[in-house]
């Protein structure tokens, strides 16, 4: 709760500090001075910054996060609209980045500096280190313009519309709907930019997995499973894999924290309507109160996510249980 707070009270303050007038970027390039002072007034901008935040807690103790200054709706309406369509392609990103990220470094660890380990490590390398945007143009360069085998953007075809709103996920609740067409289609919108959100989190897995893989691999209880004439199977998976996972869910909490929070980039290359373009475009407009309200959103992801670590460390590893 703490650190919810803080978050907000510095990017409120921060936000505040940044050179330009939100009455001009909402207003338009001449508005007049009378224009100015009822947009000041109507959005509180007029009583000294103190005052502001105070009032902003107030309304937040109420469960109200303010008017969008640009959309005009209430921020608490526009981040439910949005935070659905960040948590699909987060939740898909995630998964695809689990996969192959946790399959990709066991097998490296279990081939040590054999060719295979060394092309891993390689693609590891490189999934880390490209930088998300560049390989999201590239890849709608490729797949999109030149191959045509994934949609540009958008979460549907135009000629498609969303299923019944139940979860605010298109494939989910094209499912519920019973609509298969749709899902096919908010599926096929949905595997390039979440491939892409995967890219850097499948190199990082991949590396944190193969070194946690090795340490358990040299402990005595291993070389004692192998020797007891245990299938190889029995050893990686009931031994080597379960006793690496309290390490590798750390790093899976976190890159899932990242995807949800920081899929800017991504989601306006491929005009993804989630909570990265929305407080992109907040930004631009210097919409307090939706920057405010993505900041609230930013730290209570955090905060839930390494609850939920904590949580899942006391399942995975019984050692660190509180009795």
């Amino acid at each position: 709760m703490a650190l919810s707070i803080g978050i907000v009270v510095v990017s409120f303050v921060l936000t505040h500090m940044v050179p330009g007038n939100p009455a001009l970027a909402n207003l338009g390039q001449n508005p007049t001075p009378s224009e100015i002072r009822v947009f000041d007034q109507r959005n509180g901008l007029d009583k000294p910054l103190p005052v502001q935040l105070g009032l902003y807690f107030v309304h937040l103790l109420q469960g109200n996060l303010g008017t969008s200054q640009q959309t005009g709706d209430p921020v608490a309406h526009d981040l439910s609209m949005a935070i659905p369509a960040t948590a699909e392609l987060a939740i898909t990103s995630i998964v695809i980045a689990l996969i192959f990220g946790v399959g990709f470094g066991l097998v490296a660890a279990l081939r040590r500096d054999g060719v295979t380990d060394f092309v891993l490590r390689i693609l590891s390398l490189v999934g880390v280190s490209v930088p998300t945007f560049w390989l999201a143009l590239i890849a709608l360069y490729l797949l999109f313009f030149k191959l045509g085998i994934f949609p540009g953007g958008s979460r549907l075809s135009p000629t498609d519309t969303a299923p019944p709103h139940v979860t605010g996920m298109y494939t989910v609740d094209a499912l519920l709907a019973g609509r298969w067409s749709t899902f096919w289609d908010a599926l096929h919108h949905l595997l390039m930019p979440a491939m892409i959100l995967a890219a850097a989190n499948m190199g990082l897995l991949t590396r944190y997995t193969r070194s946690a893989v090795l340490e358990v691999m040299e402990h005595d209880y291993i070389r004692a499973a192998k020797a007891k004439g245990l299938s190889r199977r029995t050893v990686v998976f009931g031994h080597i894999l379960r006793a690496a996972l309290p390490s590798i869910v750390t790093v899976i909490g976190l890159a899932f924290a990242n995807v949800m929070t920081g899929a800017v980039l991504v989601e306006n290359i491929f005009s993804w309507p989630g909570i990265g373009q929305y407080g992109y475009q907040s930004s631009t407009t210097l919409d307090l109160p939706a920057i405010a309200g993505v900041s609230l959103f930013i730290a209570v992801v955090y905060v839930v996510v390494n609850f939920v670590v904590d949580v899942l460390y006391g399942v995975l590893d019984p050692r660190v249980r509180v009795e």
